[in-house]
């Protein structure tokens, strides 16, 4: 199927454009219709997605289901995927049904609600899908619209300052990278991004403001797209929205927040960063090592003192992403690898474990942690439940949480120990700090009289844990799975860095001997 992308893509649109054209009411038959339909969608979206994972060929390393047709205004609208995007196409339409799913407790607004996740699949999936600057840009940036929406009108009682501060950060950042893309469109004559790729953009010395900027105009685009995916991920010390953001959005906006919206900071890294700027990743590097070690460190020890169990979560999904950055910018293949897998594990566990908060929340309306204790005692598969993606959050063996770690610590090991050795006290503090979450909550005697009436996992919520329990496991005891989709692709990548950064270390190594 020549459209297949477009299509996966675009039904998420045709789904919420049905909702608000042909769904009437806000009574209670109006509001289920709204989730089914809803949920269908996102159900026939990940059908249709399966299509991509088969016929995708993991030995060509270069983009698969290419689409190109003439666009507005004489823009270009180009679709593909290789093995590094594919992944993340399969993580949005396999999660999106889930997060529908959890959205069943939702009573206000709910047609509005569920148009705005279908609205935000489409953007999503835009984003992991365009090869077009222009087109790249528009899905990037709107995808902040429907996720402002969804903190600003169903969060909690902060929902607006948290809704604008998100919207804020996020957008000022892009901004600068909206300016670089200009910078690449003048400097290489294509928005195309597969031809941008091959681009050679220049790394002679520039001077700017009488300070000379070693690796010239590729750092300074390579500082701009920084300024964007830096916010996104978020890395420290720019990561001060996501608590904020988290504890305001409902459950279902905290788990695509956490799984999906943060990995396009590291998906455009993996895209921009690293392969058109080689040069800027070098010089730039251990900056981002040092920026990411701190915030594995600090960040865990910020989430060891959280009395909210979903801020404690965000400044985990913090520190876990700093795993990622390093793991990118190591530039080896083990380094992004392990950053791919980390991305696509964190995706799953995650989201698991803000779904957990929200069935405890569901019941007792609180997410303070000192409310609870002794669940295990009438919530024993809960409680199980909840140890499982604990231990996941953590690394333990066996688990998808483990390989994304140990291969990028395996990564940036070669490139900087002090970095590693740093970034390795990390899996400590996130063993501190998820333990004692989960000792307060569900371990202990039964002492609180509210909560010696809440009831175990209905049907549903079971039905909601049980394929995200299964992709953790599955890709803990199989990691080929993944890296055997993303190795040539990853492959391909690294090759391309090693010989332009070597190209620069020579002709750097030539200007001094002239001088």
């Amino acid at each position: 199927m020549g459209n297949l992308l477009s299509l996966t893509t675009f039904i998420p649109l045709v789904g919420a454009a049905i909702l608000g054209l042909f769904l009437r009411g806000d009574d209670a038959h109006a509001q289920r219709n709204a989730k089914w339909v809803a949920f269908a969608t996102t159900l026939f979206t990940f059908v249709v997605s399966l299509f991509i994972l088969f016929g995708f060929d993991p030995a060509n390393p270069g983009f698969q289901f290419v689409e190109e047709r003439e666009w507005l205004l004489g823009l270009q609208y180009k679709m593909g995927v290789d093995g590094i995007s594919v992944l993340f196409v399969m993580l949005t339409t396999f999660l999106m049904p889930i997060v529908i799913a959890a959205c069943w407790e939702v009573t206000h607004r709910v047609k509005e609600y569920m148009i705005a996740f279908l609205v935000l699949e489409t953007l999503m999936l835009g984003v992991f899908c365009a090869l077009d600057l222009v087109l790249f840009y528009l899905f990037f940036e709107g995808g902040l619209i429907p996720m402002f929406l969804i903190i600003g009108i169903w969060g909690g009682k902060d929902r607006i300052y948290a809704a604008f501060k998100f919207f804020l950060y996020t957008f000022l950042g892009s901004v600068l990278m909206l300016v670089a893309m200009v910078t690449m469109y003048y400097a290489a004559g294509t928005t195309d991004i597969e031809l941008l790729l091959q681009a050679e953009f220049s790394s002679e010395p520039l001077t700017v403001l009488g300070l000379s900027i070693a690796g010239g105009l590729q750092t300074l685009l390579w500082l701009a797209f920084f300024a964007s995916f830096a916010v996104k991920m978020p890395m420290w010390p720019v990561h001060t929205w996501l608590p904020d953001a988290h504890v305001q959005a409902p459950t279902a906006g905290s788990v695509v927040l956490a799984a999906i919206l943060l990995k396009m900071g590291g998906y455009g890294f993996l895209r921009f960063s690293l392969p058109m700027f080689p040069v800027g990743s070098e010089i730039l590097g251990p900056l981002v090592f040092w920026l990411s070690a701190i915030a594995i460190v600090y960040t865990s020890l910020v989430a060891l003192v959280q009395e909210d169990m979903k801020k404690l979560i965000a400044y985990s999904s913090v520190a876990h992403m700093g795993y990622v950055t390093m793991g990118i910018f190591a530039a080896n293949q083990q380094g992004v690898d392990g950053a791919i897998f980390q991305m696509l594990s964190h995706g799953f566990i995650s989201g698991a474990l803000f779904l957990c908060v929200g069935v405890i929340y569901d019941r007792m309306h609180t997410r303070e942690i000192d409310a609870y204790g002794g669940l295990v005692n009438r919530m024993p598969m809960y409680a199980l439940i909840f140890l499982f993606f604990t231990m996941a959050n953590v690394g333990l063996p066996g688990t998808s949480g483990f390989v994304g770690e140990f291969l990028t610590l395996m990564g940036i090991f070669q490139v900087n120990t002090w970095v590693a050795l740093f970034a390795t006290s990390g899996v400590i503090l996130s063993a501190a700090y998820a333990l004692w979450l989960y000792r307060r909550v569900v371990m202990g005697d039964l002492i609180k009289e509210a909560l010696k009436s809440i009831t175990d996992l209905t049907g549903r919520e079971k039905a909601i844990f049980a394929p995200l329990v299964a992709a953790t496991l599955i890709l803990g005891v199989m990691p080929w799975l993944v890296t055997d989709l993303t190795g040539p692709s990853v492959a391909a990548l690294v090759d391309d860095v090693e010989v332009a950064q070597a190209d620069y270390a020579a002709r750097t190594q030539v200007a001094q001997l002239e001088e």
